[in-house]
């Protein structure tokens, strides 16, 4: 490791990656997972942008809700595709300090966007079911928007002071991480000065954004079961309901792989390296691969937009 002075400690100038534990020697062939998991993830991604931006029945809040839940998973992927392919493919384990902490920041911003836009889709299906005559003039485009702009701001803003607090802490040897990325949990154990602030701050971004979103959505559907229940009809509640089935496999996919990857950080200091780096894949890999197929098989708008747009390539329009 090469070092810049320091009073207390070391600067490193690279930290070392890991990709999956006990299996360096089968990189190449645990590459060809990953590698289909990208191609599903911009592809599966890439599509349901695609048809929302060129399908004007689809310019409704629900699915531009959709597209920017699609957009900060592309980003979540972007982020992390360097240093994973890097690994497997060409077995370079070594990124600069600086290309870490911009990873860090770039991989936390876009999951804070993810789950304030979850919260955002569960206000919208409330709103859809509890006032459908008022929807389209509750949830104005103007509106949609700038609740977008809100999100981005304030994932950038929470995340900015963390690369910069890191900056400022002392390392004393240590640079090897537990993940093929870098992730601010990971990073945080490697110094040997007070990291105190940093956790404080840390526990601040996690309990004011995913504890926060996750609070707020479960009132949303507590909001929205009160409402369906006070439909007449068994056929009218089903309907109502229909239309969350798809929002609430997004929900699980993103909280409980990283509610787990939370528990293994915080409390599993004798769990092996290979469970930690296997929550943290699923953290990342999981909810982008499936969103997508969920989405593209539970809602008929996206499958027909789809279908139209597979029509038209195919008849060379």
């Amino acid at each position: 490791m090469k070092n810049s002075n320091s009073s207390l400690g070391f600067l490193p100038t690279t930290f070392i990656l890991v990709g999956i534990p006990g299996l360096e020697a089968e990189h190449l062939w645990v590459s060809i997972p990953f590698c289909l998991m990208y191609i599903i993830i911009f592809l599966g991604n890439g599509t349901i942008l695609h048809v929302i931006r060129t399908d004007a029945s689809l310019h409704q809040p629900m699915y531009l809700f959709l597209a920017m839940l699609a957009l900060a998973e592309v980003g979540v992927s972007v982020s992390t595709l360097p240093t994973v392919l890097g690994i497997f493919l060409f077995g370079t384990t070594e990124i600069s300090f600086e290309a870490c902490l911009l990873q860090m920041f770039s991989i936390h911003s876009f999951s804070i966007m993810e789950s304030a836009v979850l919260l955002a889709m569960s206000v919208d299906r409330f709103v859809a079911i509890y006032s459908p005559l008022r929807y389209t003039t509750i949830l104005t485009l103007p509106r949609i928007f700038g609740t977008g702009v809100i999100i981005g701001l304030k994932s950038i803003i929470l995340m900015a002071p963390l690369p910069m607090l890191l900056r400022q802490l002392p390392f004393c040897g240590n640079n090897a991480l537990s993940h093929s990325f870098c992730l601010h949990p990971n990073l945080i154990h490697l110094p040997c000065g007070d990291i105190s602030v940093n956790n404080i701050y840390g526990l601040f971004i996690v309990t004011s954004t995913f504890g926060l979103d996750s609070l707020l959505i479960v009132i949303s559907y507590g909001f929205i079961l009160h409402t369906v229940l006070g439909i007449a009809t068994g056929e009218g509640q089903k309907k109502a309901l229909s239309t969350c089935g798809s929002h609430v496999c997004a929900v699980l996919a993103y909280y409980i792989p990283m509610i787990g990857l939370s528990m293994v950080h915080r409390f599993g200091k004798h769990v092996s390296p290979l469970l930690q780096t296997m929550m943290a894949n699923a953290y990342l890999f999981f909810p982008p691969v499936v969103n997508p197929i969920v989405y593209s098989i539970k809602t008929k708008e996206i499958r027909r937009g789809i279908i139209r747009m597979l029509a038209k390539k195919r008849s060379g329009v």
